[in-house]
């Protein structure tokens, strides 16, 4: 129990850790810093002098910003909206994984050898650990925004309507709706006054959402700017199917959360089982580093039964509409 208890506590360090790095580095920034930073995606300048430096930090960032992934990891932190650098965001992830694996060496200190299997193992956990976390925040994001995307067009036909010009209407969605697409239209407005065109300030908010439906409406904007028309309403009809792909989702979200649900539970209850018997009777689980010829297989074979099983029940209940 006493073994127990400490690991805990090593995993809330780790977890409180991480956190208050990504806190700390959470800070407001000038209106100049947005415009030139936020709202064109180069958020080198903007985060120069606001976040704390340091040698380190400064390797990885040069690092990271120069290599080819760096440009990807850019831009799913937008898409989260997460104001980190790709090398801030490197660093979490190199966090994650000392700690992590720290934590699994010291829960296997009395297995010999396989400590250091355990330390591989949640190192490799702590890689993925801030991925999840930006992937959950990118998911999220988008929902809301698509979600939001019916009011925002009929707020922007209304306008039209009325006699404003698609930017202005644009505008009046930026200042009227709520977070999230409040945010982006007014990043795509402050693009379009410093002198980025309406069709690449568009261009931007769809590379930083990357969504279906806000796709149309953009190409929607882009030919009405070209060939001309009604677009009050070519958007109109596009909100009423937009109205009605989001009632359908939601019907079938209802109809797959037990399935959902229920590959979960099954994923887990093996997982807390183990740990449960292992901190009740250590012995009777030690078997399994014991007879590691025949442990370690079957250790390794349930973990990818149990993965395969909770891959297929998630496949099963993602229906697209």
């Amino acid at each position: 129990m006493a073994v127990f208890i400490i690991g805990g506590g090593i995993a809330m360090a780790v977890v409180i850790l991480i956190i208050g790095i990504v806190v700390s580095l959470r800070e407001d920034r000038s209106v100049v810093d947005e415009r030139l930073g936020r709202y064109l995606q180069d958020d080198d300048a903007a985060l120069e002098e606001n976040v704390p430096r340091t040698p380190l930090t400064d390797w990885i960032n040069a690092r990271v910003e120069g290599s080819n992934s760096g440009g990807r990891i850019a831009q799913q932190l937008a898409q989260a909206d997460l104001k980190l650098k790709p090398g801030e965001y490197v660093g979490l992830i190199i966090i994650a994984m000392f700690g992590v694996g720290f934590l699994g060496f010291f829960l296997g200190r009395d297995s010999g050898p396989l400590q250091y299997v355990f330390a591989g193992i949640g190192a490799v956990v702590g890689y993925f650990i801030p991925g999840a976390y930006v992937n959950n925040q990118k998911v999220s994001r988008l929902e809301r925004f698509n979600d939001q995307l019916p009011d925002m067009l009929n707020l922007a036909v209304n306008g039209l309507r009325a006699g404003y010009s698609t930017v202005q209407a644009l505008e009046s969605v930026s200042k009227e709706l709520p977070s999230p697409i409040s945010d982006e239209f007014r990043r795509v407005v402050r693009e379009m006054q410093i002198g980025i065109t309406m069709g690449d300030a568009l261009e931007n908010l769809l590379r930083r959402i990357p969504s279906p439906d806000l796709d149309l409406i953009i190409t929607a904007i882009n030919i009405q700017r070209e060939v001309g028309g009604n677009l009050a309403e070519i958007l109109d009809i596009i909100s009423y199917t937009i109205r009605e792909r989001i009632r359908i989702k939601r019907e079938i979200k209802v109809l797959v959360t037990q399935v959902l649900y229920s590959g979960r539970v099954l994923a887990l209850l093996p997982i807390a089982l183990a740990c449960f018997l292992w901190m009740i009777n250590p012995s009777y689980m030690n078997n399994i580093v014991e007879y590691w010829q025949c442990g370690i297989p079957l250790f390794v074979c349930g973990t990818l039964m149990i993965g395969m099983g909770y891959f297929v029940m998630t496949r099963i209940a993602n229906i697209e509409v």
